[in-house]
């Protein structure tokens, strides 16, 4: 921040000064069984920085500039002015990374954001998990913000009507590589909710607890052996794979050399797959298996989580 310093994390005001800069990264949750609950932060980032100006305004570049650069109808911009309905008009210069609609969290960092603004230009004086516990009880679910928020692999509960989250997270150190296979099409996160049965049965439910357990063990002990039985899941993949073709031509390839692992990225309708081979090779590998050689597959890593300065 310009003219001020950073104290724990947090930006707080100096001689006026009134900027502020945010890096917040991609989110995929789920990673198969864990639904609602895991969430991994990438190296994708959404970036901005703010300034006090006469008038609303976005200067936008990257992916989707367009959309990002909206200032109608902006997640962002519409949870700032919630929270802080009395704070100045916002001049942002935003930077964005994280695909749109493929199920890598993009709403998630984009209500971090707000969050994180109104924080600070509406001088709410809130803390880091009062800003995390705002941002969940405006997603409806803690998985994609929490890791948006904290990093690594988090895993996220909301233990209250009240709205309180609580928080773990590991995986800080793996070498593992993050691919991305992103179709053309999106996917609104609300219809792929509806794709999913208002109940399931006990044996699908028993192994999804067994799986998501083996899954944050795998992270926690660095085993990525176990991933491919770990990232398996019964309670929400199935139901949405008509609306996400990618994800059962690419389930397969999970225990294939190179690949630990094959999930849904969210809600998807993009496919996740944790890797610790080649990843052009399996870049290629995910084509061919996808049939379609211009298929986008992003490269990335495990990261940490959001930066506020």
């Amino acid at each position: 921040m310009a003219g001020g310093r950073r104290y724990s994390g947090w930006s707080i005001r100096i001689d006026g000064v009134t900027s502020l800069r945010l890096k917040l990264p991609a989110t995929s949750a789920n990673l198969g069984p864990g639904f609602d609950a895991l969430g991994l932060a990438m190296k994708l980032y959404l970036e901005i920085e703010a300034a006090e100006a006469n008038e609303f305004r976005i200067a936008a570049s990257g992916r989707d500039a367009e959309l990002v650069g909206a200032v109608e109808r902006n997640l962002m911009l519409e949870t700032y002015r919630d929270l802080a309905p009395g704070g100045p008009a916002l001049g942002l210069t935003v930077r964005n990374q994280i695909p749109l609609g493929m199920g890598c969290g993009s709403s998630a960092a984009a209500l971090l954001g707000g969050v994180y603004l109104a924080n600070h230009f509406g001088a709410l004086g809130w803390d880091r998990q009062r800003c995390l516990e705002e941002a969940c009880r405006r997603e409806g679910h803690p998985d994609n913000v929490a890791a948006c928020a904290l990093g690594y692999l988090t895993v996220s509960s909301m233990v209250s009507e009240e709205g309180h989250v609580v928080t773990a997270t590991c995986g800080e150190a793996l070498p593992w590589k993050l691919l991305l296979a992103l179709p053309q099409a999106s996917l609104p996160t609300e219809k792929a909710r509806a794709m999913l049965p208002a109940a399931y049965s006990r044996a699908d439910a028993v192994a999804n607890v067994q799986r998501t357990a083996l899954l944050v063990a795998a992270f926690a002990l660095g085993r990525g052996d176990l991933l491919r039985v770990a990232m398996q899941d019964r309670l929400h993949q199935p139901y949405r794979a008509e609306a996400c073709p990618l994800l059962p031509l690419l389930l397969p390839l999970a225990g294939e050399p190179g690949i630990l692992g094959v999930a849904l990225s969210g809600a998807g309708p993009g496919v996740l797959l944790v890797a610790d081979g080649d990843a052009a090779g399996i870049a290629e590998r995910v084509r061919r298996a996808a049939g379609d050689p211009a298929l986008e597959v992003l490269e990335t890593r495990i990261g940490g989580g959001a930066s506020v300065a």
